[in-house]
């Protein structure tokens, strides 16, 4: 995390010991990084003059050398029933993302982008509609976590890595991120309240389990067979299906965690009473739980979905079967709340002006 000499060194990504490298190498004592670091994880700071217990010279020096910046909420959208808020946050950049909260009687939930624009090419879905633009660092991703909190004057009970972006696409500062957002001095988010959504890279899912954490992995299935899904998700041309399922069994055998299969049912697609059970079949042997999501209607991508009929007898089908299975509660639907839209419809009204 080091900066060149015309930029500046982001501190929202900084580990406490880098943090603590970085002071001693300006020649502070130790307890310095300590207190830095609570302003900002802890009171979360706006600026280097309202960190007071610092020398005003240390101030100084972090205003000339160290970026200490926010997301800018650009749009704000809540849902009639007010269970779901959606933010387009604008970054240093001028680039946007957007970020999700979504109220539950057990708590509050968060979704968060993890990139600017994907390039996975999933058909269904907004965010990939103009392909990537570059990664989010791991302070991007917090700034989005504390942005919500302040400008929603909520607390996070649990976070998902579901928005715009594919998480494992930009594995280093997710990794970096989940280490921060899980320090005892920060939030202290257990990484049991947080899942990771990938649409499957199976080289990096091996890479996280290695790392035994004890977050859910959702993997973005999508599909029984391999026609369907080379059709919808270009990723499973390189991992097709029999290499992901192979990989998350790897994962549960590593870290004992559950997996969820996440499912958008698309109708004429992979929604049929034969691809249930075929579905079933697939995952006969996993430990595991599928959430099937009624896919959001996204207009460029001439996708429809379903009636919840016929959603309940594919879910039906599925707990027939042995499997354990629920369909996902929609949030937000009148606010764009699915993945990108807003994003996208700002992109587009700008285009206009």
């Amino acid at each position: 995390m080091t900066a060149t000499a015309t930029e500046k060194t982001e501190l929202l990504s900084l580990r406490p010991d880098e943090l603590a490298a970085l002071l001693k190498g300006w020649g502070q004592p130790s307890f310095r990084a300590g207190q830095l670091f609570g302003w900002l994880h802890q009171k979360r700071a706006h600026t280097f003059d309202e960190m007071t217990d610092l020398p005003a010279a240390l101030r100084q020096r972090l205003a000339e050398r160290c970026a200490l910046t926010a997301p800018a909420e650009r749009r704000r959208q809540t849902s009639a029933d007010g269970s779901t808020s959606k933010l387009l946050l604008e970054l240093a950049d001028g680039n946007c993302i957007e970020t999700v909260l979504m109220r539950h009687d057990y708590g509050a939930s968060l979704c968060i982008s993890s990139q600017v624009g994907c390039r996975m090419g999933c058909r269904f879905c907004a965010s990939t509609l103009g392909g990537k633009v570059r990664d989010l660092t791991a302070g991007e991703m917090l700034g989005q976590v504390y942005a919500a909190t302040e400008l929603l004057k909520t607390h996070i009970d649990s976070l998902v890595l579901m928005g715009i972006g594919e998480p494992l696409d930009n594995f280093e500062n997710v990794m970096r991120f989940l280490d921060l957002i899980h320090d005892p001095k920060g939030l202290c988010l257990s990484h049991r309240h947080i899942s990771l959504s990938t649409c499957g890279l199976v080289p990096r899912i091996d890479e996280l389990a290695e790392k035994k954490l004890q977050l859910t992995l959702s993997v973005s299935l999508h599909a029984c067979d391999n026609e369907t899904r080379d059709r919808i998700m270009p990723v499973n041309r390189t991992y097709p299906i029999e290499e992901l399922l192979a990989a998350c069994r790897r994962y549960f055998a590593k870290t004992g965690r559950r997996i969820s299969y996440e499912y958008a049912l698309i109708a004429g697609v992979n929604d049929s009473a034969a691809q249930a059970r075929r579905l079933a079949e697939l995952l006969s042997d996993q430990v595991c739980h599928v959430n099937l999501i009624l896919v959001n209607p996204v207009t460029e991508t001439g996708f429809c979905r379903g009636s919840r009929r016929e959603a309940e007898r594919f879910c039906a089908i599925l707990r027939q079967s042995g499997l354990s299975a629920t369909i996902r509660r929609e949030f937000g639907g009148d606010i764009d709340a699915a993945c990108g839209q807003l994003r996208r419809r700002e992109q587009r009204e700008h285009r206009e002006e």
